[in-house]
């Protein structure tokens, strides 16, 4: 899971890079500060469990085991990326990992793994489903739609909301009427768990009880995970509704940080052990740089391929 997070928080700093030299296009949203949440949930699943993402999506996707150098590919627009360079950092999915999609409509990937997880009932797998996102989606119909349904129908499905306490730029506690977003799941009658989202191990173990839950028929269970992003709300937002203080706050409870303290203070990993995996990582991303770069861009003979229309 150590790895899992720096490669993440490198990736997505390398990213930053290529956003600022024009290689990324259109808006991106970044995820360093939440990689606990990410990486905790997805090593509760196995590989042919679902997830669905929001628009801050690059974390989940690597979590659940995309490979690393299409993801930087599809970031760049390039043929060899995980949707052919046709998703872009808003929309990544891969169907060979379960990823059904990052979605730059709020709340609006909650149904569709509500759906996926339909499916799975209906099939009589015991597949789960994810839903990630954020604390504003809750203010939208289409979540209170989907907990009702997936509660009354026993659905497997894992609803995961990362409190990062911002809706764009608007604190979540003038926005949302309960202080703990946990407590939506009464009205639903299913388990409201709140847990520290910076902890990347409280967030598996809470993930672990959710996923056995689902897969024992038990039904959803909403996991609310209080975490925060370093970076805006979009990468350049400068970031004017909350304070210099809040952010240093939060960054000294960093999740990366956290694990490592203690991964060594408790005799499980030894700093060099550490340090090597952040060089391996470093490789990573340098390969994973040179392969998209190097890669092809989509062909104008591509362009009308895998759209749908009615």
């Amino acid at each position: 899971m150590y790895e899992d997070m720096v490669k993440i928080r490198r990736f997505e700093e390398k990213a930053i890079e290529f956003f600022t030299q024009g290689l990324i296009r259109g808006s991106m949203h970044l995820y360093i500060g939440e990689e606990a949440v990410a990486v905790g949930v997805c090593h509760a699943l196995r590989q042919d469990d679902y997830i669905v993402s929001t628009h801050r999506g690059h974390g989940h996707c690597l979590a659940k085991g995309t490979d690393i150098n299409r993801t930087m590919a599809e970031l760049l627009g390039k043929a060899t990326g995980c949707c052919k360079g046709k998703g872009g950092s808003m929309h990544i999915a891969d169907l060979d990992t379960g990823n059904l999609g990052a979605n730059g409509i709020v709340a609006a990937g909650i149904p569709v793994a509500v759906g996926a997880a339909l499916s799975s009932q209906y099939r009589g797998t015991d597949q789960v489903a994810v839903a990630f996102f954020g604390d504003g989606a809750t203010n939208q119909g289409v979540f209170h739609e989907s907990m009702n349904l997936a509660a009354i129908w026993r659905l497997p499905v894992l609803f995961v909301c990362e409190n990062n306490l911002y809706g764009i730029t608007v604190p979540a506690k003038e926005a949302v009427a309960v202080t703990d977003i946990a407590d939506r799941a009464k009205a639903y009658n299913i388990p409201g768990v709140i847990v520290d989202g910076n902890d990347v191990r409280a967030v598996y173990q809470a993930a672990c009880q959710a996923v056995a839950r689902a897969r024992a028929g038990a039904g959803p269970t909403l996991l609310e995970c209080k975490t925060y992003r370093h970076e805006g709300h979009y990468k350049g937002d400068p970031c004017v509704y909350r304070s210099d203080e809040e952010l240093r706050q939060w960054k000294e409870r960093d999740p990366i940080q956290h694990l490592a303290k203690v991964l060594v203070g408790e005799g499980i990993a030894a700093q060099t052990e550490l340090e090597q995996i952040h060089r391996q990582v470093e490789q990573a991303i340098a390969a994973a740089s040179a392969f998209a770069l190097e890669s092809p861009e989509p062909s104008p003979e591509d362009l009308l391929q895998d759209v749908f229309a009615s």
